[in-house]
């Protein structure tokens, strides 16, 4: 990522103005990537599909971003930060529209996919220029307020989304994001357009992007698909696989002998950089699936609201904003593998506490193991990028920043879609099990029909209630299941952080931390 050229930093009104419309840019963006979480029954009941379908609206914006990640390096080389930053902003204003408009599944995705795509620069862009717009003795402060917007936004979404889901239509979600995006706009040019970037002919890797689009989205629509056509019974579906696998070769062969590779995997030859990356992708995979699936199975199953839900969410976002100064002071005086390590345990103690759910659970019970997920939170992102990036020259972190980045978010929605698939299988599982169990000679089965007859039940409806029941708590025991298997599999990714080297702290992974 190119730094913004030399003009003298700003001061006094055009400074605070400009900085908060930079960090609004970040705001927006992030938002975006939780705000529909707590919304998706909502939005697939409004649009005539089930709540798995409804999961596309999350994982298409994610794969699409993650695409467009690695081309932001490309595009502030040739067109310049200010410029590539101010048209993203205005792209992801317009599709922002578009999504309120949406009158399909179909066309939602599509204009999701968009907004997702033509993001890729708003964050990274609104880092830089604000470092650019601060005097050098004052950066400190531009990275603080850029990581407070990144930690607030993630808080600020569930609970905003379910608001406005319970109290208005939930094209809202998407439709407050054009005024803001058309301040951002107007002023972020107006302040901005004077201090342009050098630009220059940079070559692009087209062949890559391709490749990379087509195995990616390939695998993005098998994950989404197979679970409601059986699979690889599915003539589709291994088409898909095909695609995929075809896909994933060739763009690895292309990418590791073509001289300007739209991702550098060369880096994965160093040891903390890939076992890092590994660790760090694979924790937030399965932060990702927890978040994407704990309000879906509060709405859906425990009779939860939007609003509600999204309430249950705040307590992660509210603790990791508090601990976050703390966890970027320690992680610049101590060995960042235990920093990492105490997230992880903190991960695992968050989900092992939710795999212990019961039907009678309480609010207070939901909430406190989020409140423990928000430690975990104030120490994943700086320690895992401090270990990723240890050893990296200056002029490549951008490239390895980038990588990461691409690699995280495109796991995160690959989880999201098997984690609905997984929840899915679980709940038939146990369902069938119950089954077994509940007989017409059952009798616990008869104690209840007698109860909810004595109630003024008739038998049909009666049936159908304990049908319904059983359907609940088989719900809950999957989702413990699914719970109770992302505790382990974080404790296990701490042997992955120990595999790798001490790193030294660098200023360089804080810079980089949310990008």
């Amino acid at each position: 990522m190119s730094a913004p050229g030399a003009a003298a930093p700003m001061r006094g009104l055009q400074l605070a103005i400009t900085s908060i419309a930079l960090a609004m840019g970040t705001f927006m963006q992030v938002l975006d990537t939780t705000i529909a979480n707590v919304s998706l029954p909502t939005i697939a009941g409004n649009l005539g599909v089930s709540s798995d379908q409804g999961t596309w609206i999350i994982t298409s914006f994610a794969v699409a971003n993650g695409i467009g990640v690695p081309l932001t390096g490309w595009l502030m080389g040739r067109f310049g930060v200010v410029r590539t930053f101010v048209l993203s902003v205005l792209g992801f204003t317009v599709a922002s529209f578009l999504c309120g408009i949406a009158w399909s599944l179909p066309s939602l995705i599509l204009f999701r996919i968009i907004q997702g795509g033509i993001s890729g620069p708003m964050i990274p862009g609104s880092q830089a220029l604000l470092i650019a717009i601060f005097p050098p003795e004052k950066r400190g402060t531009a990275l603080g307020i850029w990581s407070i917007t990144t930690l607030v936004a993630p808080i600020c979404g569930p609970i905003l989304g379910g608001y406005i889901s319970d109290n208005y239509h939930w094209s809202w979600i998407f439709l407050i994001n054009v005024p803001v995006g058309l301040i951002v706009t107007f002023l972020c040019w107006s302040n901005l357009a004077s201090r342009e970037t050098p630009t220059r002919k940079l070559p692009i890797d087209t062949i890559g992007l391709s490749l990379l689009v087509i195995w990616v989205g390939s695998l993005q629509i098998m994950l989404d698909t197979g679970k409601d056509a059986d699979w690889f019974s599915s003539t589709a579906v291994v088409g898909e696989a095909l695609i995929a696998g075809v896909g994933f070769l060739a763009w690895l062969i292309w990418e590791l002998t073509d001289k300007n590779p739209i991702v550098d995997l060369s880096l994965f030859r160093r040891r903390n950089f890939a076992l890092g990356v590994l660790a760090f992708c694979l924790g937030y995979a399965v932060f990702f699936a927890n978040t994407l699936l704990m309000p879906l199975w509060l709405q859906t199953q425990v009779g939860y609201t939007a609003t509600w839900a999204g309430l249950v969410a705040a307590p992660t976002g509210v603790i990791a904003v508090l601990l976050t100064p703390l966890s970027a002071r320690l992680t610049a005086r101590i060995d960042a593998r235990i920093i990492a390590t105490v997230s992880f345990i903190a991960f695992t103690t968050s989900y092992l506490m939710r795999s212990n759910f019961t039907a009678d659970a309480s609010f207070l019970d939901f909430t406190l193991p989020l409140l423990v997920q928000g430690v975990a939170m104030a120490t994943f992102f700086l320690s895992m990028i401090t270990i990723m990036l240890d050893g990296i020259p200056p002029e490549r972190i951008p490239l390895a920043s980038g990588l990461s980045n691409f690699v995280r978010i495109t796991s995160g929605a690959f989880a999201a879609s098997i984690v609905t698939t997984l929840w899915d299988r679980r709940e038939a599982l146990h369902q069938s099990r119950m089954a077994d169990l509940t007989t017409a000679y059952s009798p616990a089965l008869k104690n209840a029909l007698a109860g909810l007859h004595a109630l003024g039940f008739p038998d049909l409806a009666a049936k159908a209630a304990i049908t319904r029941n059983m359907t609940a708590q088989a719900y809950l025991l999957a989702a413990n299941d699914i719970f109770w298997a992302s505790g382990w599999i974080s404790l296990v990714l701490i042997a992955l952080v120990w595999l790798c080297k001490r790193a030294a702290p660098s200023a360089a992974a804080a810079h980089a931390a949310a990008d």
